[in-house]
């Protein structure tokens, strides 16, 4: 009798081991689980649902949890959003600012509360994050002037839709009109902001009625271009659009009849992407780029994606 109770005491001892190895290995792996906070300016916006959604693809596929804040270009709602990242602990945090000045004093506190973060597209001035990930948006713009100054012979009369509290609009803008020097023939008469689609519809026509000799618009972004070739239709303009972002809308709509000739082209799935490895890599104690520039493509009426690069501060494109 007690060599029986004895072999089911050991039988029970074994059990109860092997059950209680497995439990002990998930809470540990568990408790490791990589947490990333992903404050996103904007899910109205395709460019921006892009890199959300590149974002949460490639934590997944990492085995690291998401937590999406989204800022709705509200500059206050992404400071609280950052500042409850900071209360949670999260192990890291990826940005796209609303406001390049603005966000600084919130970025600061993370980095004081020692949690990485990165800048995805728009760059936070004035304080240092661990990596900024974006287009490379100067040449982007020079890239923009250079197809717009092929399409237009002789004087022309050019606006600009902007968006001054950003960065990388600032970046676009400033590399147009630094190319734009090369063609005496533009000149640039009206810089209008447009945050949004009416906003760019609105700045487009008085663009239009306050110099009826317009011959192009920049429009920073696919929506603000898209606004401004919807402008110049309804005034039988004969001005043509450049574009920037050029996500599907934008190609289709450059590919139709219309004002919209050219869009600079950017990669958002690759940023959202590139932008967790760095997270992971600096968490992983390896040493990351400052700046990692994603490099723009082009996309032509007519002729699709061209070949394009920017050397020596000279655009040149293969068409």
């Amino acid at each position: 009798m007690k060599k029986i109770i004895i072999l089911l005491l050991a039988v029970l001892f074994i059990l109860t081991g092997c059950n209680a190895k497995p439990t002990t290995e998930t809470k540990t792996e568990e408790a490791k689980k990589i947490v990333i906070g992903a404050s996103l300016l904007t899910q109205a916006h395709p460019f921006q649902v892009a890199i959300q959604e590149s974002i949460v693809a490639e934590a997944e596929k990492n085995n690291a949890t998401v937590s999406v804040s989204i800022a709705d270009q509200d500059l206050n709602r992404q400071i609280s959003a950052i500042e409850d990242f900071i209360t949670q602990k999260v192990d890291v945090i990826i940005v796209v600012p609303v406001d390049s000045d603005g966000i600084t004093g919130a970025i600061k506190k993370a980095k004081d509360a020692n949690i990485p973060v990165i800048t995805v597209d728009i760059k936070a001035n004035g304080v240092d994050v661990d990596s900024h990930i974006a287009t490379d948006n100067y040449s982007g713009g020079m890239i923009a002037s250079e197809i717009m100054a092929k399409y237009l012979e002789g004087e022309s009369e050019i606006g600009l839709i902007t968006y001054p509290e950003v960065q990388s609009v600032r970046d676009r803008i400033d590399g147009f009109k630094e190319n734009a020097k090369n063609h005496p023939n533009l000149k640039i008469v009206s810089e209008l902001p447009g945050r949004d689609r009416q906003a760019a519809k609105t700045a487009s026509e008085d663009m239009l009625t306050a110099n009826p000799n317009l011959k192009g618009i920049f429009g920073f972004g696919d929506d603000m271009a898209i606004s401004a070739t919807a402008a110049i239709a309804e005034r039988n303009s004969s001005a043509i659009v450049i574009g920037f972002d050029g996500l599907e809308e934008a190609q289709k709509s450059v590919s139709s009849d219309n004002a919209f000739k050219a869009v600079v082209v950017q990669f958002p799935n690759e940023m959202g992407k590139k932008s967790v490895e760095v997270a992971l890599d600096i968490l992983a104690g390896k040493t990351v780029e400052k700046e990692i520039p994603i490099t723009p493509g082009l996309f032509v009426e007519g002729k699709g994606f061209v070949d394009v690069k920017v050397e020596n501060n000279k655009v040149i494109i293969s068409e």
